[in-house]
């Protein structure tokens, strides 16, 4: 009796996730639709840099775009973008003022866009990806700048690939991802659930990503082109993530960063509270903490206020890491 209630048990934990996985998905197209349909904050749509499928051997083909140094001698970028986003979408409205001073490197992560459609996503192989990417291109160290999502891809690329790593900037981002008790609760059955419908997950993002065109750009009006790009990464796709960034923590070994780095804060964000975004900074030794005043999606909905906090950041880490940091 006591393992068919066990089992019973971890049926309803299945479905309860697996419907809430669904659930918050579809709240998030609606929510992505209604602001980018209403919004009066968005920025025009710059002439955005074209990139090109580049193959790493034994890992998958990405979909890389890389500026090229605006002059010799030029700082590299590696831009991590966030959740449900594109390097595109979540960088848009920063690269021309990015690329006028920096070579700007970005990619497509795992389970994202044209990203690699891998079995599971993984936060380390994401980060090996990329610095097989800069392998490729000839790039040796690299200011990894990390949005949400990107800020643990960015703290997990310096874990692995230190050497590469010039200096760190990192946004609307966290240590750790389980904040509270609910999320303490949320993470384990999220878990669970994915362990069972991982297959089925992987099989939609799959569809999605063969159905692309081979060209990220998909036109010139920005609302049509944001919510093309947007639809590139399946809504299924947010489960599997979401799990992972479950497990993640930092904290352990954030004290060992020996990089320049810069935080930036959203003190409206109530996706990653400021608070949790601070004690990340203080485990950091030596960064410097800018804030930025709206919430988790002001590199897109709040661009006029919070570009020149984030730039700000963007230069005074690469003025710290020093010229002798740029070999390429």
């Amino acid at each position: 009796m006591t393992t068919q209630l066990a089992r019973a048990a971890g049926r309803h934990v299945l479905k309860g996730s697996y419907v809430a996985a669904r659930t918050s998905g579809r709240v998030a197209v609606a929510g992505l639709r209604v602001g980018i349909r209403a919004t009066q904050q968005f920025p025009d749509l710059p002439e955005l840099p074209e990139g090109r499928y580049v193959d790493l051997p034994g890992r998958g083909e990405v979909y890389v775009v890389d500026t090229g140094a605006p002059r010799e001698g030029a700082p590299t970028l590696l831009l991590f973008h966030g959740l449900a986003t594109t390097a595109y979408l979540n960088w848009f409205s920063t690269l021309d003022e990015l690329r006028a001073e920096n070579r700007v490197v970005m990619l497509d992560q795992r389970w994202h866009g044209r990203g690699i459609v891998s079995d599971r996503f993984s936060l380390e192989e994401c980060a090996d990806d990329t610095a097989a990417v800069l392998e490729q291109l000839g790039v040796d160290r690299a200011v990894a700048v990390g949005y949400s999502l990107g800020g643990a891809l960015a703290q997990t690329f310096w874990r692995r690939h230190p050497e590469r790593t010039a200096g760190l900037v990192l946004a609307s981002t966290a240590a750790c991802w389980r904040g509270n008790l609910g999320d303490a609760l949320f993470y384990p059955a999220l878990g669970l659930a994915n362990d069972r419908l991982r297959p089925h997950y992987r099989s939609r993002v799959a569809e999605v990503r063969s159905g692309l065109a081979d060209v990220a750009l998909a036109g010139a009006e920005l609302s049509t082109w944001a919510w093309a790009e947007f639809r590139s990464t399946s809504v299924w796709a947010m489960p599997e993530v979401l799990g992972v960034l479950g497990t993640f923590d930092a904290r352990p070994w954030l004290g060992e960063v020996d990089v320049p780095t810069a935080v930036v804060v959203t003190a409206r964000d109530r996706a990653i509270s400021p608070s949790r975004q601070r004690a990340m900074a203080a485990a950091i030794p030596g960064a410097v903490v800018h804030e930025a005043p709206g919430g988790h999606a002001s590199v897109v909905f709040d661009v006029e206020r919070w570009r020149p906090v984030f730039l700000r950041a963007v230069a005074e880490v690469v003025e710290r890491a020093g010229d002798q940091a740029w070999c390429t």
